[in-house]
């Protein structure tokens, strides 16, 4: 009965151990077997080198109409939203009596010009007296004091004058330039001081829009160069500016500098203090490495292709940018050259071995032979 037992033991042990080394050496071949794929090149590609931008469009010229005297507002001639030109008239303030003190000044101003033309030729009659020996030496005096006094006081009447016309000016409250009225800040009644505020006004013609750039790009940037953006409400529109202002110094919180580009304002689509995002182009039609889309595989916060060198493939992580065109901007990791895998990655890791396939060609069909010819052509 032992012997039986022994027998059976060897047997079985001996089968299990044909059956064990197949199994391993058919391992192994799977292990060496070259995995087909297909690859492309690393293309070098034209494109302008941008960076994105957000920021904020302003006025370019904003600005808070005050009274330039004190009185009552008796007429406001325009409300918020109105556009005004420059020169035109926003409001009046106590037009009439400033109109009555410009009529008094300049009557004041004849009054004393008659008055140093009577001192004036009461002095050349002195001087022709004094010539013939009549007159005496205080009557010249006091007669030269006299023209000379009347004329300090037609210069000041006529200083007096000059204010009292300003003021009759000011009075007619006008636009300093062409723009819209944000706000309209006093009313007919309102009794004003010197200063105070009566419209809020800005020029949305040209806008501003200011923006951050970091640090390392401080050297690219220059004056003039072109920037595209969109608003939220215009979804899918792009507008168009151009540098203009660039800040001379970096924020040490944000490590970033102010820049601000002009912006035409076509048909006053664009309204001041809109929030923007887009780019600014720093250089043109850059050589940047590219490659299919394809050929990127992206796994738990890496991003890696696999690059072919010789039989093999090595994953490399990569830094991508943008896509354009079913391609993958390669800002790190990749030379213009290199053959990266395109299909079969999810079969590969770093050193598995690799056959090259030629992608299967797109056949072209004669439109003009009808359904007849495809369908030989499927049958061959």
């Amino acid at each position: 009965m032992k012997t039986k037992l022994s027998l059976v033991l060897v047997c079985l042990a001996a089968a299990l151990a044909s059956c064990s080394k197949p199994s391993g050496e058919a391992t192994r071949t799977r292990g060496d077997e070259a995995i087909p794929v297909t690859v492309a090149p690393v293309a070098s590609v034209p494109l302008d080198r941008t960076i994105s931008i957000v920021g904020t469009l302003y006025a370019k010229d904003e600005a808070t109409i005050g009274a330039q005297v004190e009185g009552q507002v008796e007429k406001t001639r325009v409300d918020f939203g109105d556009r005004v030109t420059t020169g035109q008239e926003l409001a009046l303030i106590d037009t009439t009596a400033y109109e009555a003190q410009a009529r008094q000044s300049a009557a004041n101003v004849a009054k004393v010009k008659a008055s140093a033309l009577n001192a004036e030729q009461n002095l050349k009659r002195v001087q022709d007296l004094q010539r013939d020996k009549i007159s005496s030496a205080s009557d010249l005096d006091k007669a030269v004091a006299d023209a000379e006094q009347a004329r300090a006081e037609v210069k000041a009447a006529e200083a007096g004058d000059a204010i009292a016309q300003l003021n009759l000016e000011r009075s007619h409250v006008r636009a300093p330039f062409d723009a819209a009225v944000a706000e309209r800040i006093a009313s007919a009644g309102d009794y004003l001081k010197i200063g105070a505020p009566l419209f809020r006004i800005v020029n949305d013609a040209v806008l501003k829009f200011i923006f951050q750039v970091p640090e390392r790009s401080a050297s690219f940037v220059t004056k003039r160069l072109p920037v595209q953006f969109s608003v939220d409400n215009y979804p899918g529109e792009t507008f168009t500016g151009s540098v203009y202002l660039i800040s001379p110094s970096v924020s040490t919180s944000s490590r970033a500098f102010g820049v601000g580009a002009l912006v035409t304002n076509t048909d006053f689509r664009l309204k001041a203090n809109t929030f923007a995002r887009g780019a600014l182009t720093l250089e043109r039609a850059v050589p940047t490495p590219m490659i299919p889309l394809e050929a990127v595989v992206s796994f738990a916060g890496v991003t890696k292709v696999f690059v072919v060198e010789g039989p093999t493939v090595r994953a490399r992580a990569v830094k991508v940018g943008r896509i354009q065109d079913g391609r993958q901007e390669i800002l790190e990791g990749l030379k213009p050259g290199e053959n990266v895998v395109v299909s079969g990655q999810s079969r590969l890791s770093d050193g598995s071995k690799v056959t090259i396939q030629s992608p299967p060609p797109t056949p072209v069909m004669d439109q003009s032979a009808g359904p007849t010819a495809a369908a030989e052509h499927e049958k061959r």
